[in-house]
């Protein structure tokens, strides 16, 4: 069984090192075996307000339906003005209600440019991930002084941090693995659609 997750960045930013902090765990996701990658860049889909039409509302239907479909769910998002970037927000309230996001297991990471990190917007966004029925996992990766910590072509100068983004994308797999995996394992045995 394929393990499909969706990555989301939270920046539009050109440049932005949300996205550059994301493509280290889509790396690290790539290298392991049966899983599947599709990353989402928010700036191509021109996101109504809610309550407002959606310019593009096939992209935004086709948004919807690839983080339905998803297994598991990485959100990368930056701290502004101590919170969430605006971007992500809005990606969340354009997943429907009930969210598209309910029962799936989330990972976080968070990239700030002050020396606290991302600790107050990796909160904000565990608390709207845990409203919307998503299963936020416990080990949230912040990233202080990012500006330091990656070069402009997306190289990480930091061993630690880098290692500590590639262990949060296998956690993810690896709670996939020991959960939710299981789960439909059993779910199939008890159906009798396994040969078990």
């Amino acid at each position: 069984m394929a393990i499909r997750i969706v990555s989301i960045c939270g920046s539009v930013r050109p440049g932005n090192y949300s996205a550059k902090a994301m493509q280290l765990a889509i790396d690290e996701l790539a290298s392991l075996p049966d899983v599947e990658v599709t990353p989402v860049y928010l700036e191509a889909l021109e996101m109504p307000l809610p309550g407002l039409p959606a310019s593009k509302p096939d992209a935004i239907e086709q948004f919807q339906q690839t983080v339905k479909g998803a297994t598991g769910v990485l959100l990368v998002s930056p701290e502004y003005h101590g919170g969430i970037s605006s971007p992500m927000k809005l990606a969340i309230d354009n997943l429907g209600f009930p969210s598209m996001l309910a029962d799936k297991p989330v990972q976080l990471i968070g990239v700030a440019a002050g020396v606290i990190g991302a600790i107050k917007s990796t909160e904000q966004l565990r608390a709207i991930c845990a409203h919307v029925g998503a299963i936020p996992l416990p080990m949230t990766v912040s990233v202080a002084k990012v500006q330091q910590v990656f070069d402009e072509e997306g190289n990480c100068r930091d061993a630690e941090i880098e290692k500590f983004i590639r262990r949060a994308a296998r956690n993810l797999i690896e709670y996939i693995q020991d959960t939710i995996c299981h789960k439909v394992s059993l779910e199939e045995v008890l159906r009798g659609e396994s040969d078990a």
